[in-house]
């Protein structure tokens, strides 16, 4: 399953600045001949209001056709400093702002009431009136189809005796809330929607955080065990299955999230990270596993993995795919990479796929080769300054861009796109030559998510052109090779 489109605003294709718009503006003018001044006039100021007044109002509603991509579109994710940093004993409050997360605070006496959906916060302060609040703690909240499949929970803030609710399990470190439903079970969702906000989130806290999870998943906590155990000192609690009533002094309801596959420390006002923390985090994550897989497997397993590999030898990984968007002469590619001298291993990852397995290939790996998909989240196992080429069938143009381009470069990947050519698709042989569906995606893609999964995902696969791709292979040969001989030079240079 590919990730739902939900931004259609494109970075370069920015407005006109300010300055610009109004020499624009008064170019208009001064070309006006004297006999149409004042209509020109008139004319003039009409679309230097038009230009401004956005900017002026900001996104009015009188001006709804200025913004409507824009209403999709999420850069970032601003943490609510009043609410992380200054939130006062026996409170809550609520940062709604976020496009994609809405994210709570509490402090003080927290108790959980599983059998109600709700978090309680006690207060001394008889005056105060109860407080109610409700809360979905998944990063998807743009989403309405999704977003009605998460439980919901109510947090409540009340002067009513907690003693009335007995505590049979006190935690002496904060608890974050979160949701492991909606699209968990795609890679790219897990790491996206997951993985990643929980870093973001949990990372200031030292390891000292319970995680406490609706719609919890034993599969998912099996699969990412070896992540969470760096991001927490706790086993997971299953909200659902709790019996007993946990306690804490402070508490996170949902995740905070920046952009896709990203983490931005401008927006971390607390111990800054950045994606490339988090890829240093996995390292640190996967390597006594991988340390393990090795001694199962013998010493002599990963010697390619311990830099004994001959410099002239970069290996490249390629990620199959078994379904739609399959390269159908795979065995070509294969030859062609080993001619060029490439050492080659082919990956199937699969949803059972262990994790450190793949990190493990792709960790040892000089260029990784795969088609737009879901499976392509493993870019983040590749080491910066590695090269990754992403083959971009028809109409997948911009989220091939967004979910994995651009998140690649700002992890330090050497990135190469491969926009196939009508006669590399499969769907060159079901239409005619000159129809919209090979000569136009955008024609069709614009029209809503249903038309570019049915058609430019689940039914099309691709013939990669050897010679065409060979320039690819060729670049990322050269790059690889002169990066392994740097490397070495740095290594002696150290010594």
């Amino acid at each position: 399953m590919m990730v739902h489109l939900h931004r259609s605003h494109r970075k370069g294709e920015e407005s006109l600045s300010d300055s610009q718009a109004f020499v624009e503006c008064a170019n208009v003018y001064r070309r006006t001949r004297p006999r149409l001044l004042r209509l020109f006039t008139l004319f003039s100021l009409i679309s230097c209001s038009l230009v401004f007044a956005p900017r002026l109002l900001g996104r009015s509603s009188f001006f709804p056709f200025f913004y409507l991509e824009d209403a999709f579109l999420d850069e970032t994710e601003q943490p609510s400093l009043s609410c992380s940093l200054t939130l006062k004993n026996g409170s809550i409050c609520c940062d709604r702002n976020g496009f994609r997360s809405d994210i709570c605070y509490m402090k003080g006496d927290v108790r959980i009431s599983p059998a109600t959906s709700s978090v309680f916060c006690y207060t001394n302060d008889t005056k105060e009136q109860e407080e109610t609040t409700k809360i979905k703690p998944y990063t998807r909240k743009w989403e309405t189809r999704v977003m009605n499949t998460i439980e919901e929970l109510t947090l409540i803030r009340t002067s009513s005796s907690p003693h009335l609710h007995q505590c049979d399990v006190h935690h002496s470190v904060p608890a974050i809330f979160f949701s492991t439903g909606g699209y968990t079970g795609n890679v790219y969702h897990e790491f996206n929607d997951g993985i990643l906000p929980l870093y973001i989130t949990s990372h200031s806290y030292k390891k000292e955080v319970v995680f406490v999870i609706l719609e919890f998943h034993n599969w998912w906590v099996s699969k990412y065990g070896d992540i969470l155990s760096h991001l927490t000192n706790y086993p997971p609690i299953d909200f659902a299955r709790i019996d007993q009533r946990h306690c804490f002094s402070e508490a996170v309801v949902g995740l905070n999230i920046h952009d896709d596959l990203t983490v931005n420390p401008s927006l971390m006002h607390r111990d800054p990270k950045s994606i490339v923390d988090f890829r240093n985090m996995l390292d640190d994550a996967y390597t006594p596993r991988i340390s393990a897989i090795r001694k199962e497997e013998g010493d002599e397993a990963d010697k390619d993995e311990s830099g004994l590999r001959p410099i002239s030898s970069p290996k490249l990984v390629i990620i199959s795919r078994n379904d739609s968007r399959a390269i159908l002469n795979q065995e070509s590619l294969v030859k062609l990479a080993d001619e060029l001298g490439f050492v080659v291993e082919v990956l199937w990852p699969t949803r059972t796929t262990e994790l450190a397995k793949i990190y493990r290939a792709l960790n040892s790996s000089d260029v990784m080769v795969g088609v737009h998909g879901a499976a392509m989240t493993h870019f983040l196992f590749l080491r910066p300054g590695t090269v990754f080429i992403q083959v971009v069938p028809l109409g997948t143009d911009w989220a091939a861009q967004t979910y994995y381009g651009e998140p690649a470069v700002k992890l330090g990947l050497k990135y190469m796109r491969y926009k196939i050519l009508p006669r590399e698709s499969s769907l060159y042989a079901e239409y005619d030559k000159e129809d919209p569906v090979l000569t136009n995606p955008r024609s069709l893609t614009k029209k809503g998510w249903e038309v570019t999964k049915h058609l430019y995902l689940e039914r099309q696969n691709v013939i990669l052109d050897t010679k065409r791709f060979r320039k690819r292979l060729e670049m990322a040969y050269l790059y690889s090779v002169a990066r392994r001989r740097r490397e070495m030079m740095d290594s002696f240079a150290f010594l």
